[in-house]
């Protein structure tokens, strides 16, 4: 090939790679996309995220992950560049520690589900003193959420405190091992909605505590009944997650996932929950996390 064909060649070859390639070099060779757990609900939406990028002609690493405390680090230190995270922890990560993360889009809701197996007494978190309790895997979401859930609660003498995944706390949970376990996540979560004999304890009380402390990234929820088996609905506390990315990632890339998320939403399947199709008007509400400019691109696109 001649030097001439060579170069002419370069901009197409740059495209079908990320669609991110740039004159300043920062743009990646391909999407190093932060999920979570394989066959959690992070990691199948990432694998269907990442299949519907890939019809863009953008290459795609998925990376599995204890998800989104550790996904926004991998952001920020240039191991990733988006991925999932839960509103809690992104909003820590740009109000407290700083991190140069930008949001692409609020996806939907989450919600904190306490559960305990359906023949146990434990009515409120404030029994959980002394208890054995699984918090989440270390580096997620869900641990960050049920600490702060735990310390708003103020419990007598603290829990005895274990970190498991969401497979490995239902089979603590069945075993004996633990009297209870957090889990932050739609409703209902397929591994969850398999199981018979477990209930899940109220914590909306908790609500109003949780946003005097940390603000608006917490909001009233309610698990519907039916969900698990419940007869009635089980009022709880809720976080949106949120599709990050960092912050030097390309304009012309970032608004070309935000607009190949929405286009493919009915096949992404996000969880049944608000937010769960995928709305525009719903995506841009994050807080102090800000826009990533060509996020902000394309929903001014949409709505002018």
């Amino acid at each position: 090939m001649s030097r001439r064909a060579f170069l002419g060649a370069l901009p197409g070859a740059c495209l079908a790679l990320a669609a991110g390639c740039s004159g300043s070099g920062d743009g990646p060779r391909e999407l190093r996309l932060a999920t979570g757990l394989a066959g959690g609900p992070y990691g199948a939406l990432g694998d269907r995220l990442a299949e519907e990028l890939r019809r863009e002609g953008i290459g795609v690493r998925v990376l599995r992950t204890a998800a989104s405390v550790q996904n926004l680090t991998m952001m920020t230190d240039g191991r990733a560049d988006a991925g999932f995270s839960l509103a809690d922890s992104a909003d820590d990560a740009v109000r407290v520690r700083h991190q140069a993360v930008s949001a692409l889009a609020r996806m939907y809701m989450n919600y904190v589900h306490l559960v305990v197996r359906e023949d146990d007494r434990i009515a409120s978190v404030q029994e959980l003193a002394g208890r054995a309790v699984s918090l989440g895997v270390e580096g997620s979401g869900t641990a960050v959420t049920a600490a702060r859930v735990l310390a708003a609660a103020g419990l007598e003498r603290p829990p005895q405190v274990v970190r498991l995944g969401l497979d490995a706390s239902i089979d603590a949970l069945r075993g004996g091992r633990i009297e209870a376990f957090f889990w932050s996540g739609g409703v209902p979560t397929p591994a969850l909605a398999s199981l018979d004999g477990i209930r899940l304890v109220p914590l909306e009380s908790l609500v109003p505590v949780l946003r005097r402390g940390f603000g608006p990234v917490y909001e009233h929820a309610s698990v519907p009944s039916g969900a698990y088996g419940a007869t009635r609905p089980v009022a709880t506390v809720g976080t949106p997650s949120y599709l990050m990315c960092r912050t030097s990632l390309p304009d012309d890339l970032a608004h070309t996932i935000t607009e190949t998320l929405f286009r493919a939403r009915d096949r992404l399947q996000a969880p049944s929950a608000p937010g769960g199709r995928l709305d525009e008007r719903y995506a841009i509400g994050t807080g102090v996390v800000p826009l990533h400019p060509g996020a902000a691109r394309y929903y001014r696109s949409v709505y002018g």
